[in-house]
Order: structure tokens, then sequence, then C-alpha cells
């Protein structure tokens, strides 16, 4: 297969994770961009900023429309998360990409186990603001500290700290990542960085078009598969992280 085909593929199945889990955007579509398309890492990092917020919108309306969304506690985790990840994004600067990667895989682990091993949460309809401010905003200085996305540790933290049942918590990790997205895609509207259109706009397109197949199959696997699928997702990410850093 050329390398064209091979970020096509690549873009749909970034879709299709976001679609589907609510997470992995921008873990698969950096790579895909560098090492298939040629971008720079500072051109893919950006790029991958516009693929992630048009794909999470397409899959959220998907899921609003299944009423699969809670916006009052994503609204809430968005916001909360704004300020605390700026902060921790200047510092993390300080910090030497190895350790910053070592402590993301770390985390990704720890998550991807709980994951595995939680049973289904019960549901819970009042949503506590006070609760899901202070978890927005751990997940705000988390995901600007270690400068790696925020799904991967949006639905976990809904699933686990709010109890949303995993099929809602896919949903509305959809709205915090777009928003988290939008907000890092403003900070670099002044550099200098060039996206080439040629190219992404196809990645792009496989990208939207995985992410309608991403939420039909999540309408139709149980939230129990949904959570063991995304708890090893999670955990064969943390070992690819890993072992990149180390070598």
């Amino acid at each position: 297969m050329t390398p064209l085909i091979l970020a096509l593929l690549a873009g749909a199945a970034a879709g299709v994770s976001l679609g589907a889990l609510g997470a992995g955007g921008s873990i698969l579509t950096v790579p895909a961009l560098v090492y298939l398309l040629g971008f720079t890492p500072a051109a893919a990092t950006t790029a991958s900023l516009v693929v992630v917020i048009v794909t999470s919108v397409t899959a959220l309306v998907a899921h609003a429309r299944a009423g699969a969304v809670r916006w009052r506690a994503g609204l809430l985790f968005a916001a909360a998360g704004v300020l605390p990840a700026a902060g921790a994004g200047a510092l993390s600067s300080r910090v030497p990409a190895t350790v910053l990667t070592l402590l993301f895989a770390a985390l990704a682990a720890l998550a991807g186990l709980h994951m595995l091993g939680r049973r289904a949460p019960r549901e819970n309809g009042a949503v506590s603001g006070a609760r899901a401010a202070g978890a927005g905003a751990g997940l705000g200085a988390v995901t600007g500290f270690l400068g790696v996305g925020g799904g991967f540790l949006a639905v976990p933290a809904l699933v686990t700290v709010l109890a949303v049942p995993m099929s809602a918590a896919v949903g509305t990790s959809l709205l915090v990542v777009g928003a988290n997205a939008l907000v890092a895609l403003a900070a670099r509207a002044y550099s200098s960085v060039h996206l080439d259109l040629t190219l992404l706009l196809p990645f792009l397109a496989a990208a939207v078009l995985g992410a309608w197949d991403g939420r039909r199959l999540a309408a139709k696997v149980s939230a129990g598969t949904l959570r063991r699928v995304f708890g090893a997702v999670l955990l064969a990410v943390a070992v690819a992280m890993g072992v990149s850093a180390v070598l």
C-alpha cells in the first residue's frame, strides 16, 4: 500500500476511535501525519487539532441525536480545565519529553487497568457541579502538563468520578475533547506553521466517515464491552508510549 492509502486508513481508524470510544484521535493522527504524509511534528500537532475538532463535532452530533451526551457535565469539564491546562502546559516545558511520555504511559496504564476491572457504573442523574468542575480542572491540569489529547483521560474521569455510563461518557468526552482542541488551536492562530491542505483534507474526510461508523459501532456494543475494549486500548497505548520513550 502507498503511504497515502495507509494514511487514509489511519484517518478512518482515528475517526472510528473517536466515534466509538470518545478518544484516540490525536494519538493516531499525529504519527500518521508525520510518518506517512511527511508533516513536520509542529505541523502534525496543529493539523491534528483540526482533525480532532471536526471529527469530534461530527461524532458528537450523532451521539447527541441518540441522547448520549451529558451536556452539563461536559461543559463543566471543558470550562474548568482551560486555565489549569494553560498553567500546567507552561510548567511542562521545563520537564524532559521522555519523563512526560513515561508519566502519561503510567497514567494510561492505571486508567486502563481500572476500566478493565470496574463493574458497570450506576447512572448518576444529578451531576454535582463541584465534582464535575474539580474533575475537569484536574483533567485540564494533567492533559496540559502531559501535552497529549484528553479523551483517554476524560472518559475514565467521567465514568469513575461522576458515575456516567460508558455510553454517555463517550459522547460527553467528545464535547470535552473538541472544546480542548478548539482552545489549543486558537492559541496557535498566529503561528507560522504551514498545513498542506491537499494531504490534510482527504485525511480529514476519512476521519469524518470513520466517526460515523464509530458511532454506529458504539450503538451496537454493550457498555461493558466498550469499557473492556477501552481499557485494552489504554493498556496498548501505555505500552507503546513507554517502549518508545525508553528506546
